[in-house]
Parts: structure tokens; C-alpha cells; sequence
């Protein structure tokens, strides 16, 4: 949602991706260590880089020349050569090139309303500032904001150099059990306010399902390991192959990097389903990762998911029904309290609404998958004439049955 405030004249022309790991900060002293670590590596990198493409650009040199003259140049050399041939005194360079940037939380005074007779009543709150400061892992500037040594506690002492194999060590990588399916769930938060707010349809909207199928088709696409992936309401499961070494199975890393797109995706894509109707605050989505040793487990998983979507989509037709009928949500969930699904079939008979014939997205999810000239299922599982060969593929469909994996063993021969 940001990109055209600072790049007007400019398209985005993919989403990015972002991936993460959890370091594990059990005493203050790692603490500033790491982020003396952090800082260090943004001075390295962007000293060196901005070497390269000013031997690049203004000196004429190709990539790898640039790279080979700078091959094992010390801080000092560099800040020579940008001086000497390029008349750049590096010091005076944009800080946040140098220094990176800090975001903290202050504590401001800020006028929150106005008394009946006009004064104004204040209230202490917490307010967010971006910094670019030489030292982050400093005493001097510990001390200089407040908020940092009564959330995070006081560094003891300035230290000067830190080992990178010592803060290395408290990383936490999880990796994933070997030779088992990876599962990555993605799930929307807070996504009942996120409907509400930008008008969503109830109990589907089905341009927004439609932007949800779109954005995993996105991730099938960019992550190649990622065989199936089974969707619903604000959900979607992705699936990698058994053998998959997609970052060296470490957890953190799969999860972020697959969030972050998918997240992306729905940010860029939203005009594409909602072209009259802005985006008034980006979503947001967690994720987790879970492994299934074997075939009929991960199968186990899926149906459950879909079970989840068919009780789900018939309870919130009910429920919308029921509130459309004049009933408050609290009424009408009473109302639905220890019913059965017969019974819910039957309320909605009497709506005129026969369950069995909504739209069979709404009842059963949307699978994507990779379809590689298997029989392509439709949606009341009987063949469809039509193959299309390695290409990225919707179906709503049941995917309970053994009909389905029978018409395509490719994924689960992955």
C-alpha cells in the first residue's frame, strides 16, 4: 500500500517477499551485542557497495572488474578509493545508508479531547519515531531514550567488537522432520474486522475468495516445492514434497517467506477483484508449519479441512439468513445452538435455499495444484475433457474421496 507514496512514477512490478528468523536474546549484554552485529554489517555492506556501483557507474568497470579490485580491501582502502577517484568523503553520506534506521516507541503528551469549556485534556502516549544514530549499541544512546532502558534494561558497559559465531549461537532455527510432507498454514487475522471494514458479502464473498485463490496460485508459482494447496474463507494450507530442501527445512524461514508473499499478493492484487472499492488497511496473516510422515496423513489433514469448510459455509448461510430475517447475531446464534446439519438443511429450505446447489466454492474450498496432464476433475468429479499441461489450476472439487488423488498421483508422487 506504501509503494506509491515514495515511488509515484514507479509500477511495482512483483510483490516482495520477506524471510525471518527468531533470535533468542536471553540477557541484555546478547542483546547489545546483536545489535552491534547488525549495525557493524550495515556499515560493511554499504561501504562496499557503494565502491561497487561507483566503479560501475562513473568508472567504467564491469561488475566482476569491480568486484575482483575490491576482493580483500580493508574499511580505511575503501574510504580512500571513494575519496581519491570519486571525490566522496563517505562520512558525510546519508546517515540511514550508514547507520541504518531504528524505530522506537516514545512517550509523548498529547491533547486526546477538549473539556465542555474548551481546555484541553492531555494523556500520556506512546508514539513511534524512526532514529539514525551512530551507536545503536551504545550506552550514550541507551540513556538517551527513556523508553529503551524501562522496557529492555541499561547496558552495563560500551562494547567495541562482537563475535558473529557467538550471537550465531542463539539463533533459532527449527528444521523440519525429514522426509515428511511440510504443511504451511496461513491463516488471516482479525479478519472478521477486515470483512467488516471493506464490505465484504455475508456468508461469502466470492470475489474475495476469488483474490485468496489468486494470491496461492502466486505462491504454488513462485515456490516450486509446493505441490497442492487447499483453501477456505481467510485460510489456505500449502503443501511442499516430502523431499523438499526449501531453505534447509528451517521453519521460521519457509513460514515468513510464504506469508510475506501471499501477503503481498493481496495488497497488489485487490484492485484486480475490487476495482471500485479501496484497500482502506493492508491485511495481515500468520502462519504456522506442521509435518505429516506419511500420505494417508497429510490426506487425513485435508479432508479435515474441508469437513471444517462444509460445517463452517453451512452454519454462517444459516446464521446470515437468520440475521437478514430481522434476528441480532445473539438471537440467531441461539437459535443455531445443538442443531444438526439436517436441521440446518431444513432452515434454509425455508428460506428457499437448497444447500446442495450453492456454489460448490463456497461448500468445498478451491484446490490449486500444479497439473501436469493428469485428468482434470470438475466440480461434480466426473472428468473433464480438457488437459492442460504444467500449469497452475483451481478446482473445487472433493478432495475427501480417493477419486481425486486416483485422477491425479502426480502430487502425491511428487
Amino acid at each position: 500500500m506504501k509503494w506509491r507514496e515514495f515511488f509515484p512514477h514507479k509500477e511495482l512490478r512483483y510483490p516482495p517477499s520477506f524471510c525471518a528468523k527468531v533470535i533468542s536474546c536471553g540477557a541484555i549484554y546478547v542483546l547489545q551485542s546483536y545489535l552491534l552485529w547488525r549495525q557493524n554489517d550495515c556499515h560493511t555492506n554499504n561501504l562496499c557497495n557503494t565502491c561497487l556501483w561507483e566503479l560501475i557507474i562513473k568508472g567504467g568497470k564491469t561488475e566482476s572488474e569491480a568486484l575482483e579490485l575490491l576482493k580483500g580491501t580493508c574499511k580505511e582502502e575503501k574510504n580512500n578509493l571513494l575519496f581519491e577517484n570519486f571525490e566522496i568523503n563517505y562520512q558525510k553520506l546519508n546517515e540511514m545508508f550508514r547507520q541504518g534506521s531504528c524505530i522506537l516507541k516514545t512517550e509523548v503528551i498529547d491533547v486526546v479531547k477538549h473539556n465542555e469549556n474548551g481546555s484541553p485534556v492531555r494523556r500520556l502516549r506512546k508514539k513511534l519515531r524512526i532514529v539514525h544514530s551512530k551507536n545503536i549499541a551504545g550506552i550514550s544512546f541507551w540513556n538517551k531514550h527513556k523508553c529503551l532502558r524501562n522496557e529492555l534494561g541499561s547496558f552495563s558497559k560500551d562494547i567495541a567488537k562482537v563475535e558473529p559465531d557467538f550471537l550465531k549461537s542463539f539463533q533459532f532455527e527449527k528444521r523440519l522432520m525429514p522426509s515428511t510432507w511440510i504443511v504451511i498454514r496461513i491463516d488471516g487475522c482479525h479478519f472478521h474486522r477486515f470483512s467488516d471494514v471493506h464490505e465484504f458479502v455475508k456468508p461469502n464473498d466470492e470475489q474475495a475468495l476469488k483474490l485468496m485463490n489468486s494470491c496461492a496460485v502466486a505462491v504454488v508459482k513462485e515456490f516450486q516445492d509446493t505441490v497442492f494447496a487447499y483453501g477456505v474463507s481467510d485460510e489456505y494450507s500449502f503443501v511442499l514434497k516430502k523431499d523438499s530442501q526449501f531453505y534447509q527445512r528451517r521453519a521460521s524461514k519457509i513460514v515468513s517467506v510464504m506469508v510475506s508473499l501471499f501477503t503481498s499478493m493481496y495488497t497488489m492484487k485487490w484492485k484486480d477483484f475490487f476495482p471500485e472499492r479501496d484497500l482502506k488497511y493492508p491485511p495481515y496473516f500468520d502462519g504456522r508449519a506442521v509435518c505429516y510422515p506419511s500420505s494417508e496423513i497429510l490426506r487425513d489433514y485435508l479432508a479435515w479441512r474441508q469437513v471444517d469448510c462444509h460445517i463452517n459455509n453451512q452454519y454462517n448461510t444459516c446464521f446470515w439468513q437468520l440475521v437478514k430475517s430481522g434476528k441480532s447475531k445473539s438471537e440467531a446464534q441461539n437459535f443455531l445452538k445443538g442443531t444438526l446439519a439436517g436441521d440446518k438443511d431444513k432452515l434454509l429450505k425455508q428460506f428457499g435455499i437448497d444447500y446442495s446447489k450453492l456454489p460448490v466454492m463456497f461448500r468445498q474450498g478451491s484446490s490449486t495444484f500444479w497439473d501436469k496432464g493428469d485428468i482434470i476433475m470438475i466440480n461434480n468429479n466426473k472428468p473433464s475433457d480438457e488437459n492442460s499441461q504444467n500449469k497452475v489450476v483451481i478446482e473445487h472439487c472433493n478432495i475427501i474421496e480417493s477419486s481425486f488423488w486416483c485422477a491425479h498421483p502426480t502430487i502425491l508422487n511428487a
